[in-house]
């Protein structure tokens, strides 16, 4: 298992057994398990993420800390859209979609607020940092 695949496992386990509370660089913070559907594999991928409220909304973004290419779950969410999402202990479904200027940047700062690190990884790359925005499907 490789050592980010390991990390998210330790999270995961940690968000499931304290009702979507974690420690570490995500104290404090909100935090969402994004289920998705490998672009390639088609095999079901669990990445914890930090996200921000907007309306009905989960925000989401796909910064891989600054890194110079998007994570792989970023991928998967536009090649496969429907998604699952576990917020504390509810699990939904859910339509992910890439934010399209302007509101792209309006989100991205809606993060920064609560997570001020995001203003780092924008920094940190050359790549626009896509925006995903979460819909619940009733």
């Amino acid at each position: 298992m490789s050592e980010v695949n390991d990390r998210n496992k330790k999270i995961i386990d940690e968000f499931r057994a304290n009702d979507g509370k974690v420690g570490g660089n995500f104290e404090g913070k909100t935090l969402l398990l994004l289920h998705t559907k490998g672009a390639k594999s088609g095999q079901e991928r669990i990445n914890p993420t930090a996200y921000v409220r907007d309306g009905d909304r989960l925000v989401v973004i796909a910064s891989k800390g600054g890194a110079p290419t998007n994570p792989d779950w970023y991928y998967n969410a536009v090649a496969n859209p429907q998604v699952s999402v576990e917020v504390g202990t509810e699990k939904f479904q859910a339509r992910a979609s890439v934010a399209e200027e302007p509101e792209r940047t309006r989100l991205y700062e809606k993060m920064i607020e609560m997570m001020p690190g995001f203003d780092d990884y924008r920094r940190k790359t050359t790549r626009v940092i896509p925006v995903i925005v979460l819909m619940p499907v009733k």
